[in-house]
């Protein structure tokens, strides 16, 4: 297995891939937007993309936005995405990408790594298992999309 920092040159595996995540996510299948949405995550550096390989095969990848608490004053990130095709799943990809982002935090000394997903998300056994605690605190979202 290896985990490679995604550039311009994995941008149509890790399409495929991202393309997957988001129809698991019950969106429609759009490889054009996909690949365009991806591409200006690299250009425009807002964003830390991992993708797992086993044998030249892109298998999974991981996508850390950045973030900052005002009240700790300290950067930390925003893990996204996280997705393994699956047909290798349990076999501890997740795990790795899980690993890599979090010893990017190290590094960088920030103060933790946030994940954000679905309620019903089967992986969240996973991240609890890697030392991720639920966050009890109350959460608002305002949606542009209902807005008038």
């Amino acid at each position: 297995m290896t985990i490679i920092q995604a550039t311009l040159s994995d941008l149509d595996a890790l399409t495929e891939l991202f393309d997957s995540y988001r129809v698991f996510y019950k969106q429609s299948s759009d490889l054009k937007h996909s690949k365009q949405f991806l591409k200006e995550r690299m250009l425009k550096n807002d964003s830390i993309i991992y993708m797992t390989y086993l044998q030249n095969n892109a298998v999974g990848f991981t996508q850390l936005y950045p973030l900052l608490s005002s009240v700790s004053m300290q950067s930390m990130y925003l893990l996204n995405d996280l997705y393994v095709h699956q047909n290798y799943r349990k076999q501890g990809i997740g795990e790795a990408l899980i690993d890599k982002a979090k010893q990017l935090c190290k590094n960088e000394n920030n103060k933790g790594l946030a994940i954000q997903t679905a309620f019903d998300n089967p992986a969240q056994h996973l991240y609890q298992r890697l030392g991720f605690a639920k966050d009890t605190d109350l959460h608002f979202f305002w949606s542009n999309e209902f807005e008038n």
